[in-house]
């Protein structure tokens, strides 16, 4: 076993037990953080059914941001859509046998990739070319940007230029899985790919990557509009109310 497998093996499971552990801390202090206000973005809806259609509406198509800034979602919704095409084909690695549902996407998700990194560049060109955006834009923001840009472009030039052997890649990931740890291929461009997505893994947890599931726990989004017919208590004025 070479030092290059070693480390690479332990590398992704650090990552990915950064990423487990990171989400999990992050995901149960979001949902144990009261809601002191009633503060839900309006027009809001004022029923919970109500609540779940406009996060419906949020996960999938975007809507507030689409409000905002038609450019901006156009090149945020086609980075989420063809990530998760990139995402699903991807899975071929983790698999044997394959999956049906995932073979069928391989075309899809290959050409995705070009999509994905169209939209990159459109989100970064936004922070550079419009004058307020680039105002409040941190070095954090650029640096995730580029990190991703990064990712697909090798992972574009593994596909089309410089191809690797991917049945060793895929045994490999195999390997991970089942504790039976396979030799990677020493391709330049294949470890430089795998090593920004294990770094994408070990940031994701403490990143503004974060609001995927923030989202979900954003009082502006998951509240009814209906202080006037039930009145809010937080936990924590409810706990105090319960002492006093």
């Amino acid at each position: 076993m070479s030092m290059l497998t070693i480390f690479y093996t332990v590398l992704f499971y650090a990552a990915s037990g950064v990423l487990v552990i990171g989400l999990v801390r992050k995901i149960r202090c979001y949902a144990i953080t009261p809601a002191p206000l009633k503060i839900p973005t309006t027009p809001a809806p004022t029923t919970a059914a109500g609540v779940r259609w406009r996060m419906a509406r949020e996960v999938v198509l975007f809507e507030s941001l689409f409000k905002s800034s038609k450019w901006t979602w156009i090149f945020g919704w086609a980075f989420h859509v063809t990530l998760l095409l990139v995402v699903l084909r991807h899975l071929r690695y983790f698999q044997e046998p394959v999956w049906l549902p995932v073979v069928l996407i391989q075309p899809f998700g290959t050409y995705a990739g070009f999509a994905m990194l169209a939209a990159l560049a459109g989100l970064w060109a936004r922070r550079w070319l419009i004058d307020r955006v680039r105002y409040i834009s941190t070095p954090s923001d650029h640096l995730m940007l580029a990190l991703l840009l990064t990712i697909a472009l090798s992972g574009l030039l593994m596909r089309f230029v410089a191809h690797t052997d991917i049945l060793a890649v895929k045994a490999f990931v195999l390997g991970l899985m089942r504790f039976d740890w396979q030799p990677l291929p020493a391709d330049p461009i294949l470890l430089l790919h795998l090593a920004l997505v294990a770094l994408l893994m070990l940031i994701f947890p403490i990143s503004k990557l974060l609001h995927a599931p923030g989202l979900f726990f954003s009082p502006t989004r998951n509240q009814a509009d209906n202080a006037r017919e039930v009145r809010h208590i937080s936990a924590w004025a409810a706990a105090l109310d319960k002492k006093a």
